[in-house]
């Protein structure tokens, strides 16, 4: 059976698993048990870690699940014939307009679900400085958890697991990108995250749908954490909770309107990318946890 190239080492390790509705659940109670080893670190070792226990800790909530999924794609890698996480799928229009419309996308969907954010009610002030903690910090150890690590981890799980394995199950992309955004979102655990992180998370399963680019998504992850960092240590933000509060109303609404139609013309060229996958063509192998 012809083996399918490309990847690096690690993704990988990974493509004979096509997770279906009953590996999602499995996916899940292993992010939980993440969990449970990311507080045993907190409470354990966080004076030995010392600026880097935020960095171990959020790296420790995936480690369960890739090595289920791991472990899945092993025991299928013998009767399947593979389906890369990441491929490059940019015809007719091209790997530099593609890429730049789906960064250009990403940038002006920052500045519209800020804009849904304000319908939210007041973020609790323990919340606050929780979050604040993960930008306002050691800019290394910050840097290399929001724009390194969360674009990887997540980006893997929530496109390169949910969102493929769905698709490679023959699923409806409009089942299958919403509920890889609801991923996406569930893993933020709190409303004021979890908003942004679904239309955002959608933007980005509709990209990887139309090109099987895992790597321009996590492209696009990196750019916006990057972008939520940076604007974290401009004068003035370290006290604001949205762009709402440092620009003028008539600076801000016109902002938000010319980004959704950027974003409506960043989609529209990107729609015209020829779907060169069937998704659903993969061998099947029946499982209760696939």
């Amino acid at each position: 059976m012809p083996k399918p190239r490309g990847n690096f080492g690690l993704l990988r390790n990974f493509r004979y698993y096509y997770p279906s509705w009953g590996g999602l659940l499995m996916l899940l109670l292993t992010l939980l048990a993440g969990v449970v080893i990311a507080f045993a670190i907190q409470y354990y070792l966080a004076e030995w870690l010392g600026a880097y226990t935020m960095l171990v800790t959020y790296v420790s909530l995936f480690i369960p699940a890739m090595c289920y999924a791991s472990s899945r794609s092993g025991q299928y890698e013998m009767v399947l014939s593979g389906y890369k996480l990441s491929s490059c799928h940019f015809r007719p229009v091209g790997v530099l307009l593609s890429v730049s419309a789906a960064l250009l996308a990403t940038l002006a969907a920052g500045f519209v679900v800020d804009a849904m954010t304000l319908l939210l009610p007041p973020m609790p002030e323990w919340l606050q400085k929780a979050l604040e903690q993960m930008v306002t910090g050691n800019f290394l150890v910050n840097f290399l958890c929001v724009c390194v690590a969360a674009p990887f981890f997540e980006e893997w799980l929530c496109r390169g697991m949910v969102l493929r394995g769905l698709l490679c199950n023959e699923v409806s992309p409009k089942i299958a990108i919403p509920v890889s955004a609801l991923f996406f979102a569930l893993i933020h655990m709190n409303p004021w995250q979890a908003v942004p992180a679904f239309v955002i998370g959608c933007l980005m399963g509709w990209v990887y749908y139309r090109t099987g680019s895992l790597y321009l998504t996590m492209g696009m992850h990196f750019i916006n954490n990057l972008t939520a960092l940076l604007a974290s240590r401009l004068p003035g933000m370290d006290s604001a909770s949205s762009w709402a509060d440092v620009m003028p109303t008539g600076v801000y609404v016109p902002v938000v309107v010319l980004s959704a139609t950027l974003i409506a013309a960043c989609i529209w060229i990107l729609s015209k990318i020829r779907l060169h996958n069937a998704w659903g063509n993969v061998d099947k192998v029946h499982s209760l946890f696939r």
